[in-house]
């Protein structure tokens, strides 16, 4: 069993996952294993990419749950049965609970496309670009209880051109993510991120 275990939450497409994958494949993940991938539409295309991988999945319909609290809990028993050492977010479209949220404290990450804390929430590309902002990105961050407002590890700078589209703008920032996603999992995973208070301090 690898040290290291790591579970992708997904809810769409899966490219980022498949980057992830990828990166495992290519032995850059610092030694981490893709061991599980929680998904919350069991139709969608990320996890046909999971089956190809071989990575196994927890699939689930929050309709026939009660509550958020109670499919977390069942998400959180799947997670501790597997040892996961670090939540990935991945295109995962939920709010998280406490019930996930405070086990995971510095364990749970997320990608975000633009540069926080500027345009968190959704359609964030589509924000900084109404907004005529120069410059946007991408930020990968821990995840807390609010709204993209956890503690930031890494951002990447993106410029938006004189008269781009906005499907420009977008493909250019989703490679950014491919990118930089693996490279944030491989410092985690290889212990070279302290998290002290609001700052991280990467060696």
């Amino acid at each position: 069993m690898s040290s290291y275990r790591i579970a992708v939450f997904a809810s769409g497409q899966g490219t980022n996952f498949q980057s992830l994958v990828d990166a495992a494949g290519r032995g850059e993940l610092g030694g981490a294993e893709i061991a599980l991938l929680v998904c919350d539409k069991p139709q969608a295309p990320v996890v046909k990419r999971a089956e190809q991988a071989g990575v196994e999945q927890f699939l689930f319909q929050p309709k026939q749950y009660a509550s958020r609290e109670e499919y977390e809990r069942e998400i959180a028993a799947e997670l501790e049965k597997r040892s996961i050492d670090l939540i990935v977010l991945a295109g995962y479209m939920r709010l998280l609970t406490a019930v996930l949220v405070e086990p995971y404290e510095g364990r749970m990450i997320n990608i975000h496309p633009s540069l926080l804390p500027a345009f968190p929430g959704v359609n964030a590309i589509g924000q900084a670009y109404d907004y005529g902002v120069k410059v946007t990105g991408a930020t990968v961050h821990f995840v807390d209880g609010g709204m993209d407002t956890g503690a930031v590890i890494a951002q990447r700078t993106v410029d938006i051109r004189e008269g781009e589209s906005i499907e420009s703008l977008e493909e250019r920032i989703h490679a950014v993510e491919k990118e930089m996603y693996p490279q944030v999992v491989r410092l985690l995973a290889e212990g070279r991120v302290r998290l002290d208070g609001r700052k991280v301090i990467l060696t």
